[in-house]
């Protein structure tokens, strides 16, 4: 018996798709937004590509009525946090982010009245909740700036214990506590994947994610967000790349870089989450706007705070 709340479950061929997600993006008067680890058919549909917060961003400064983020919740959220006026459908509810859900509201007010004398920085991989109980946010790309100009000497970071990590090597002046979390998938690129890698590539150079373990980033030749990647690759002399990121991320590194050769790690990394949205998922958000991301008005101006003392004087 068909399923009447998913019409598009005979798939449709890829260029068909396609042609009614622009026609359909047209008439709603809609941008569609994607990160870097998305699916590549769907980033190549994406009128913006880019990391969580530099889309959010986008988001901001479109004049489109209807924004659809491809992307995880946390990423929404975000969006919502700064453009709180626009429609934001995200085309799979279940794509979420379980680092982001290491981190809970309540355990970092807890923390908080515990040790009041400490400036909480919030990675933007967390939860409109988390960051509305945040001094701050950073992303991979400032996290060492905003730490390094906060207030305070002690700060809890959360919720990545290994960006927390890499910012206390970059940062010693400052007493960085760590919140137990991480990313499940820069956690399971190990040492010995680059190694064997490396073997197989012996010219090239590392590129690795600030997520990435200490033993992980010891290998690299460049430590950078998703952002910075293809800015790292463009600058550099060497034709070969080895990524220690999601391999999401060689698809734009691959189109923006396209004389350079990118290999991700001999155990490919993948996140679950962010290949739930496909091109019928994001055809039924255009067409129904459902399901939205929106975030309480209470929480979103809290978070907003911590959102915007990240973006000045610093940007991301």
């Amino acid at each position: 018996m068909r399923n009447r709340e998913t019409p598009y479950e005979l798939l449709l061929p890829e260029e068909v798709l396609v042609e009614r997600i622009l026609a359909l993006k047209e008439k709603r008067n809609a941008v569609i937004l994607a990160h870097n680890y998305q699916r590549p058919e769907v980033q190549d549909i994406g009128d913006f590509v880019g990391d969580s917060l530099g889309l959010a961003r986008q988001a901001a400064r479109t004049d489109a009525e209807v924004v659809v983020f491809c992307g995880v919740h946390f990423m929404a959220e975000t969006a919502s946090i700064l453009c709180p006026d626009r429609l934001l459908p995200l085309p799979d509810l279940n794509a979420g982010c379980p680092m982001a859900d290491m981190a809970e509201a309540r355990e970092v007010k807890r923390f908080r009245e515990e040790h009041p004398e400490v400036t909480v920085v919030s990675y933007v991989n967390t939860t409109a909740a988390v960051k509305a109980v945040s001094d701050y946010c950073c992303t991979s790309s400032n996290a060492v700036d905003v730490v390094r100009r906060v207030e305070g000497e002690r700060v809890l970071f959360l919720p990545d214990r290994n960006l927390a990590a890499y910012v206390a090597d970059r940062v010693p002046e400052k007493e960085i506590i760590p919140w137990d979390g991480f990313c499940h998938v820069h956690q399971g690129i190990r040492r010995e994947h680059i190694l064997r890698a490396k073997e197989l590539h012996p010219e090239a150079e590392v590129i690795a994610h600030p997520e990435c373990t200490r033993e992980v980033l010891e290998l690299a030749d460049h430590i950078r967000s998703t952002s910075g990647m293809v800015e790292a690759a463009q600058e550099s002399e060497a034709r070969e790349f080895i990524l220690a990121t999601e391999c999401g991320m060689l698809h734009p590194l691959r189109k923006a870089v396209p004389g350079k050769r990118f290999f991700p790690p001999v155990v490919e990394p993948l996140c679950p989450n962010m290949k739930l949205t496909t091109l019928t998922k994001v055809l039924q958000a255009l067409e129904t706007l459902q399901p939205r991301v929106k975030v309480p008005e209470g929480i979103r101006v809290r978070a907003l705070k911590a959102v915007e003392r990240m973006l000045v004087p610093h940007g991301a």
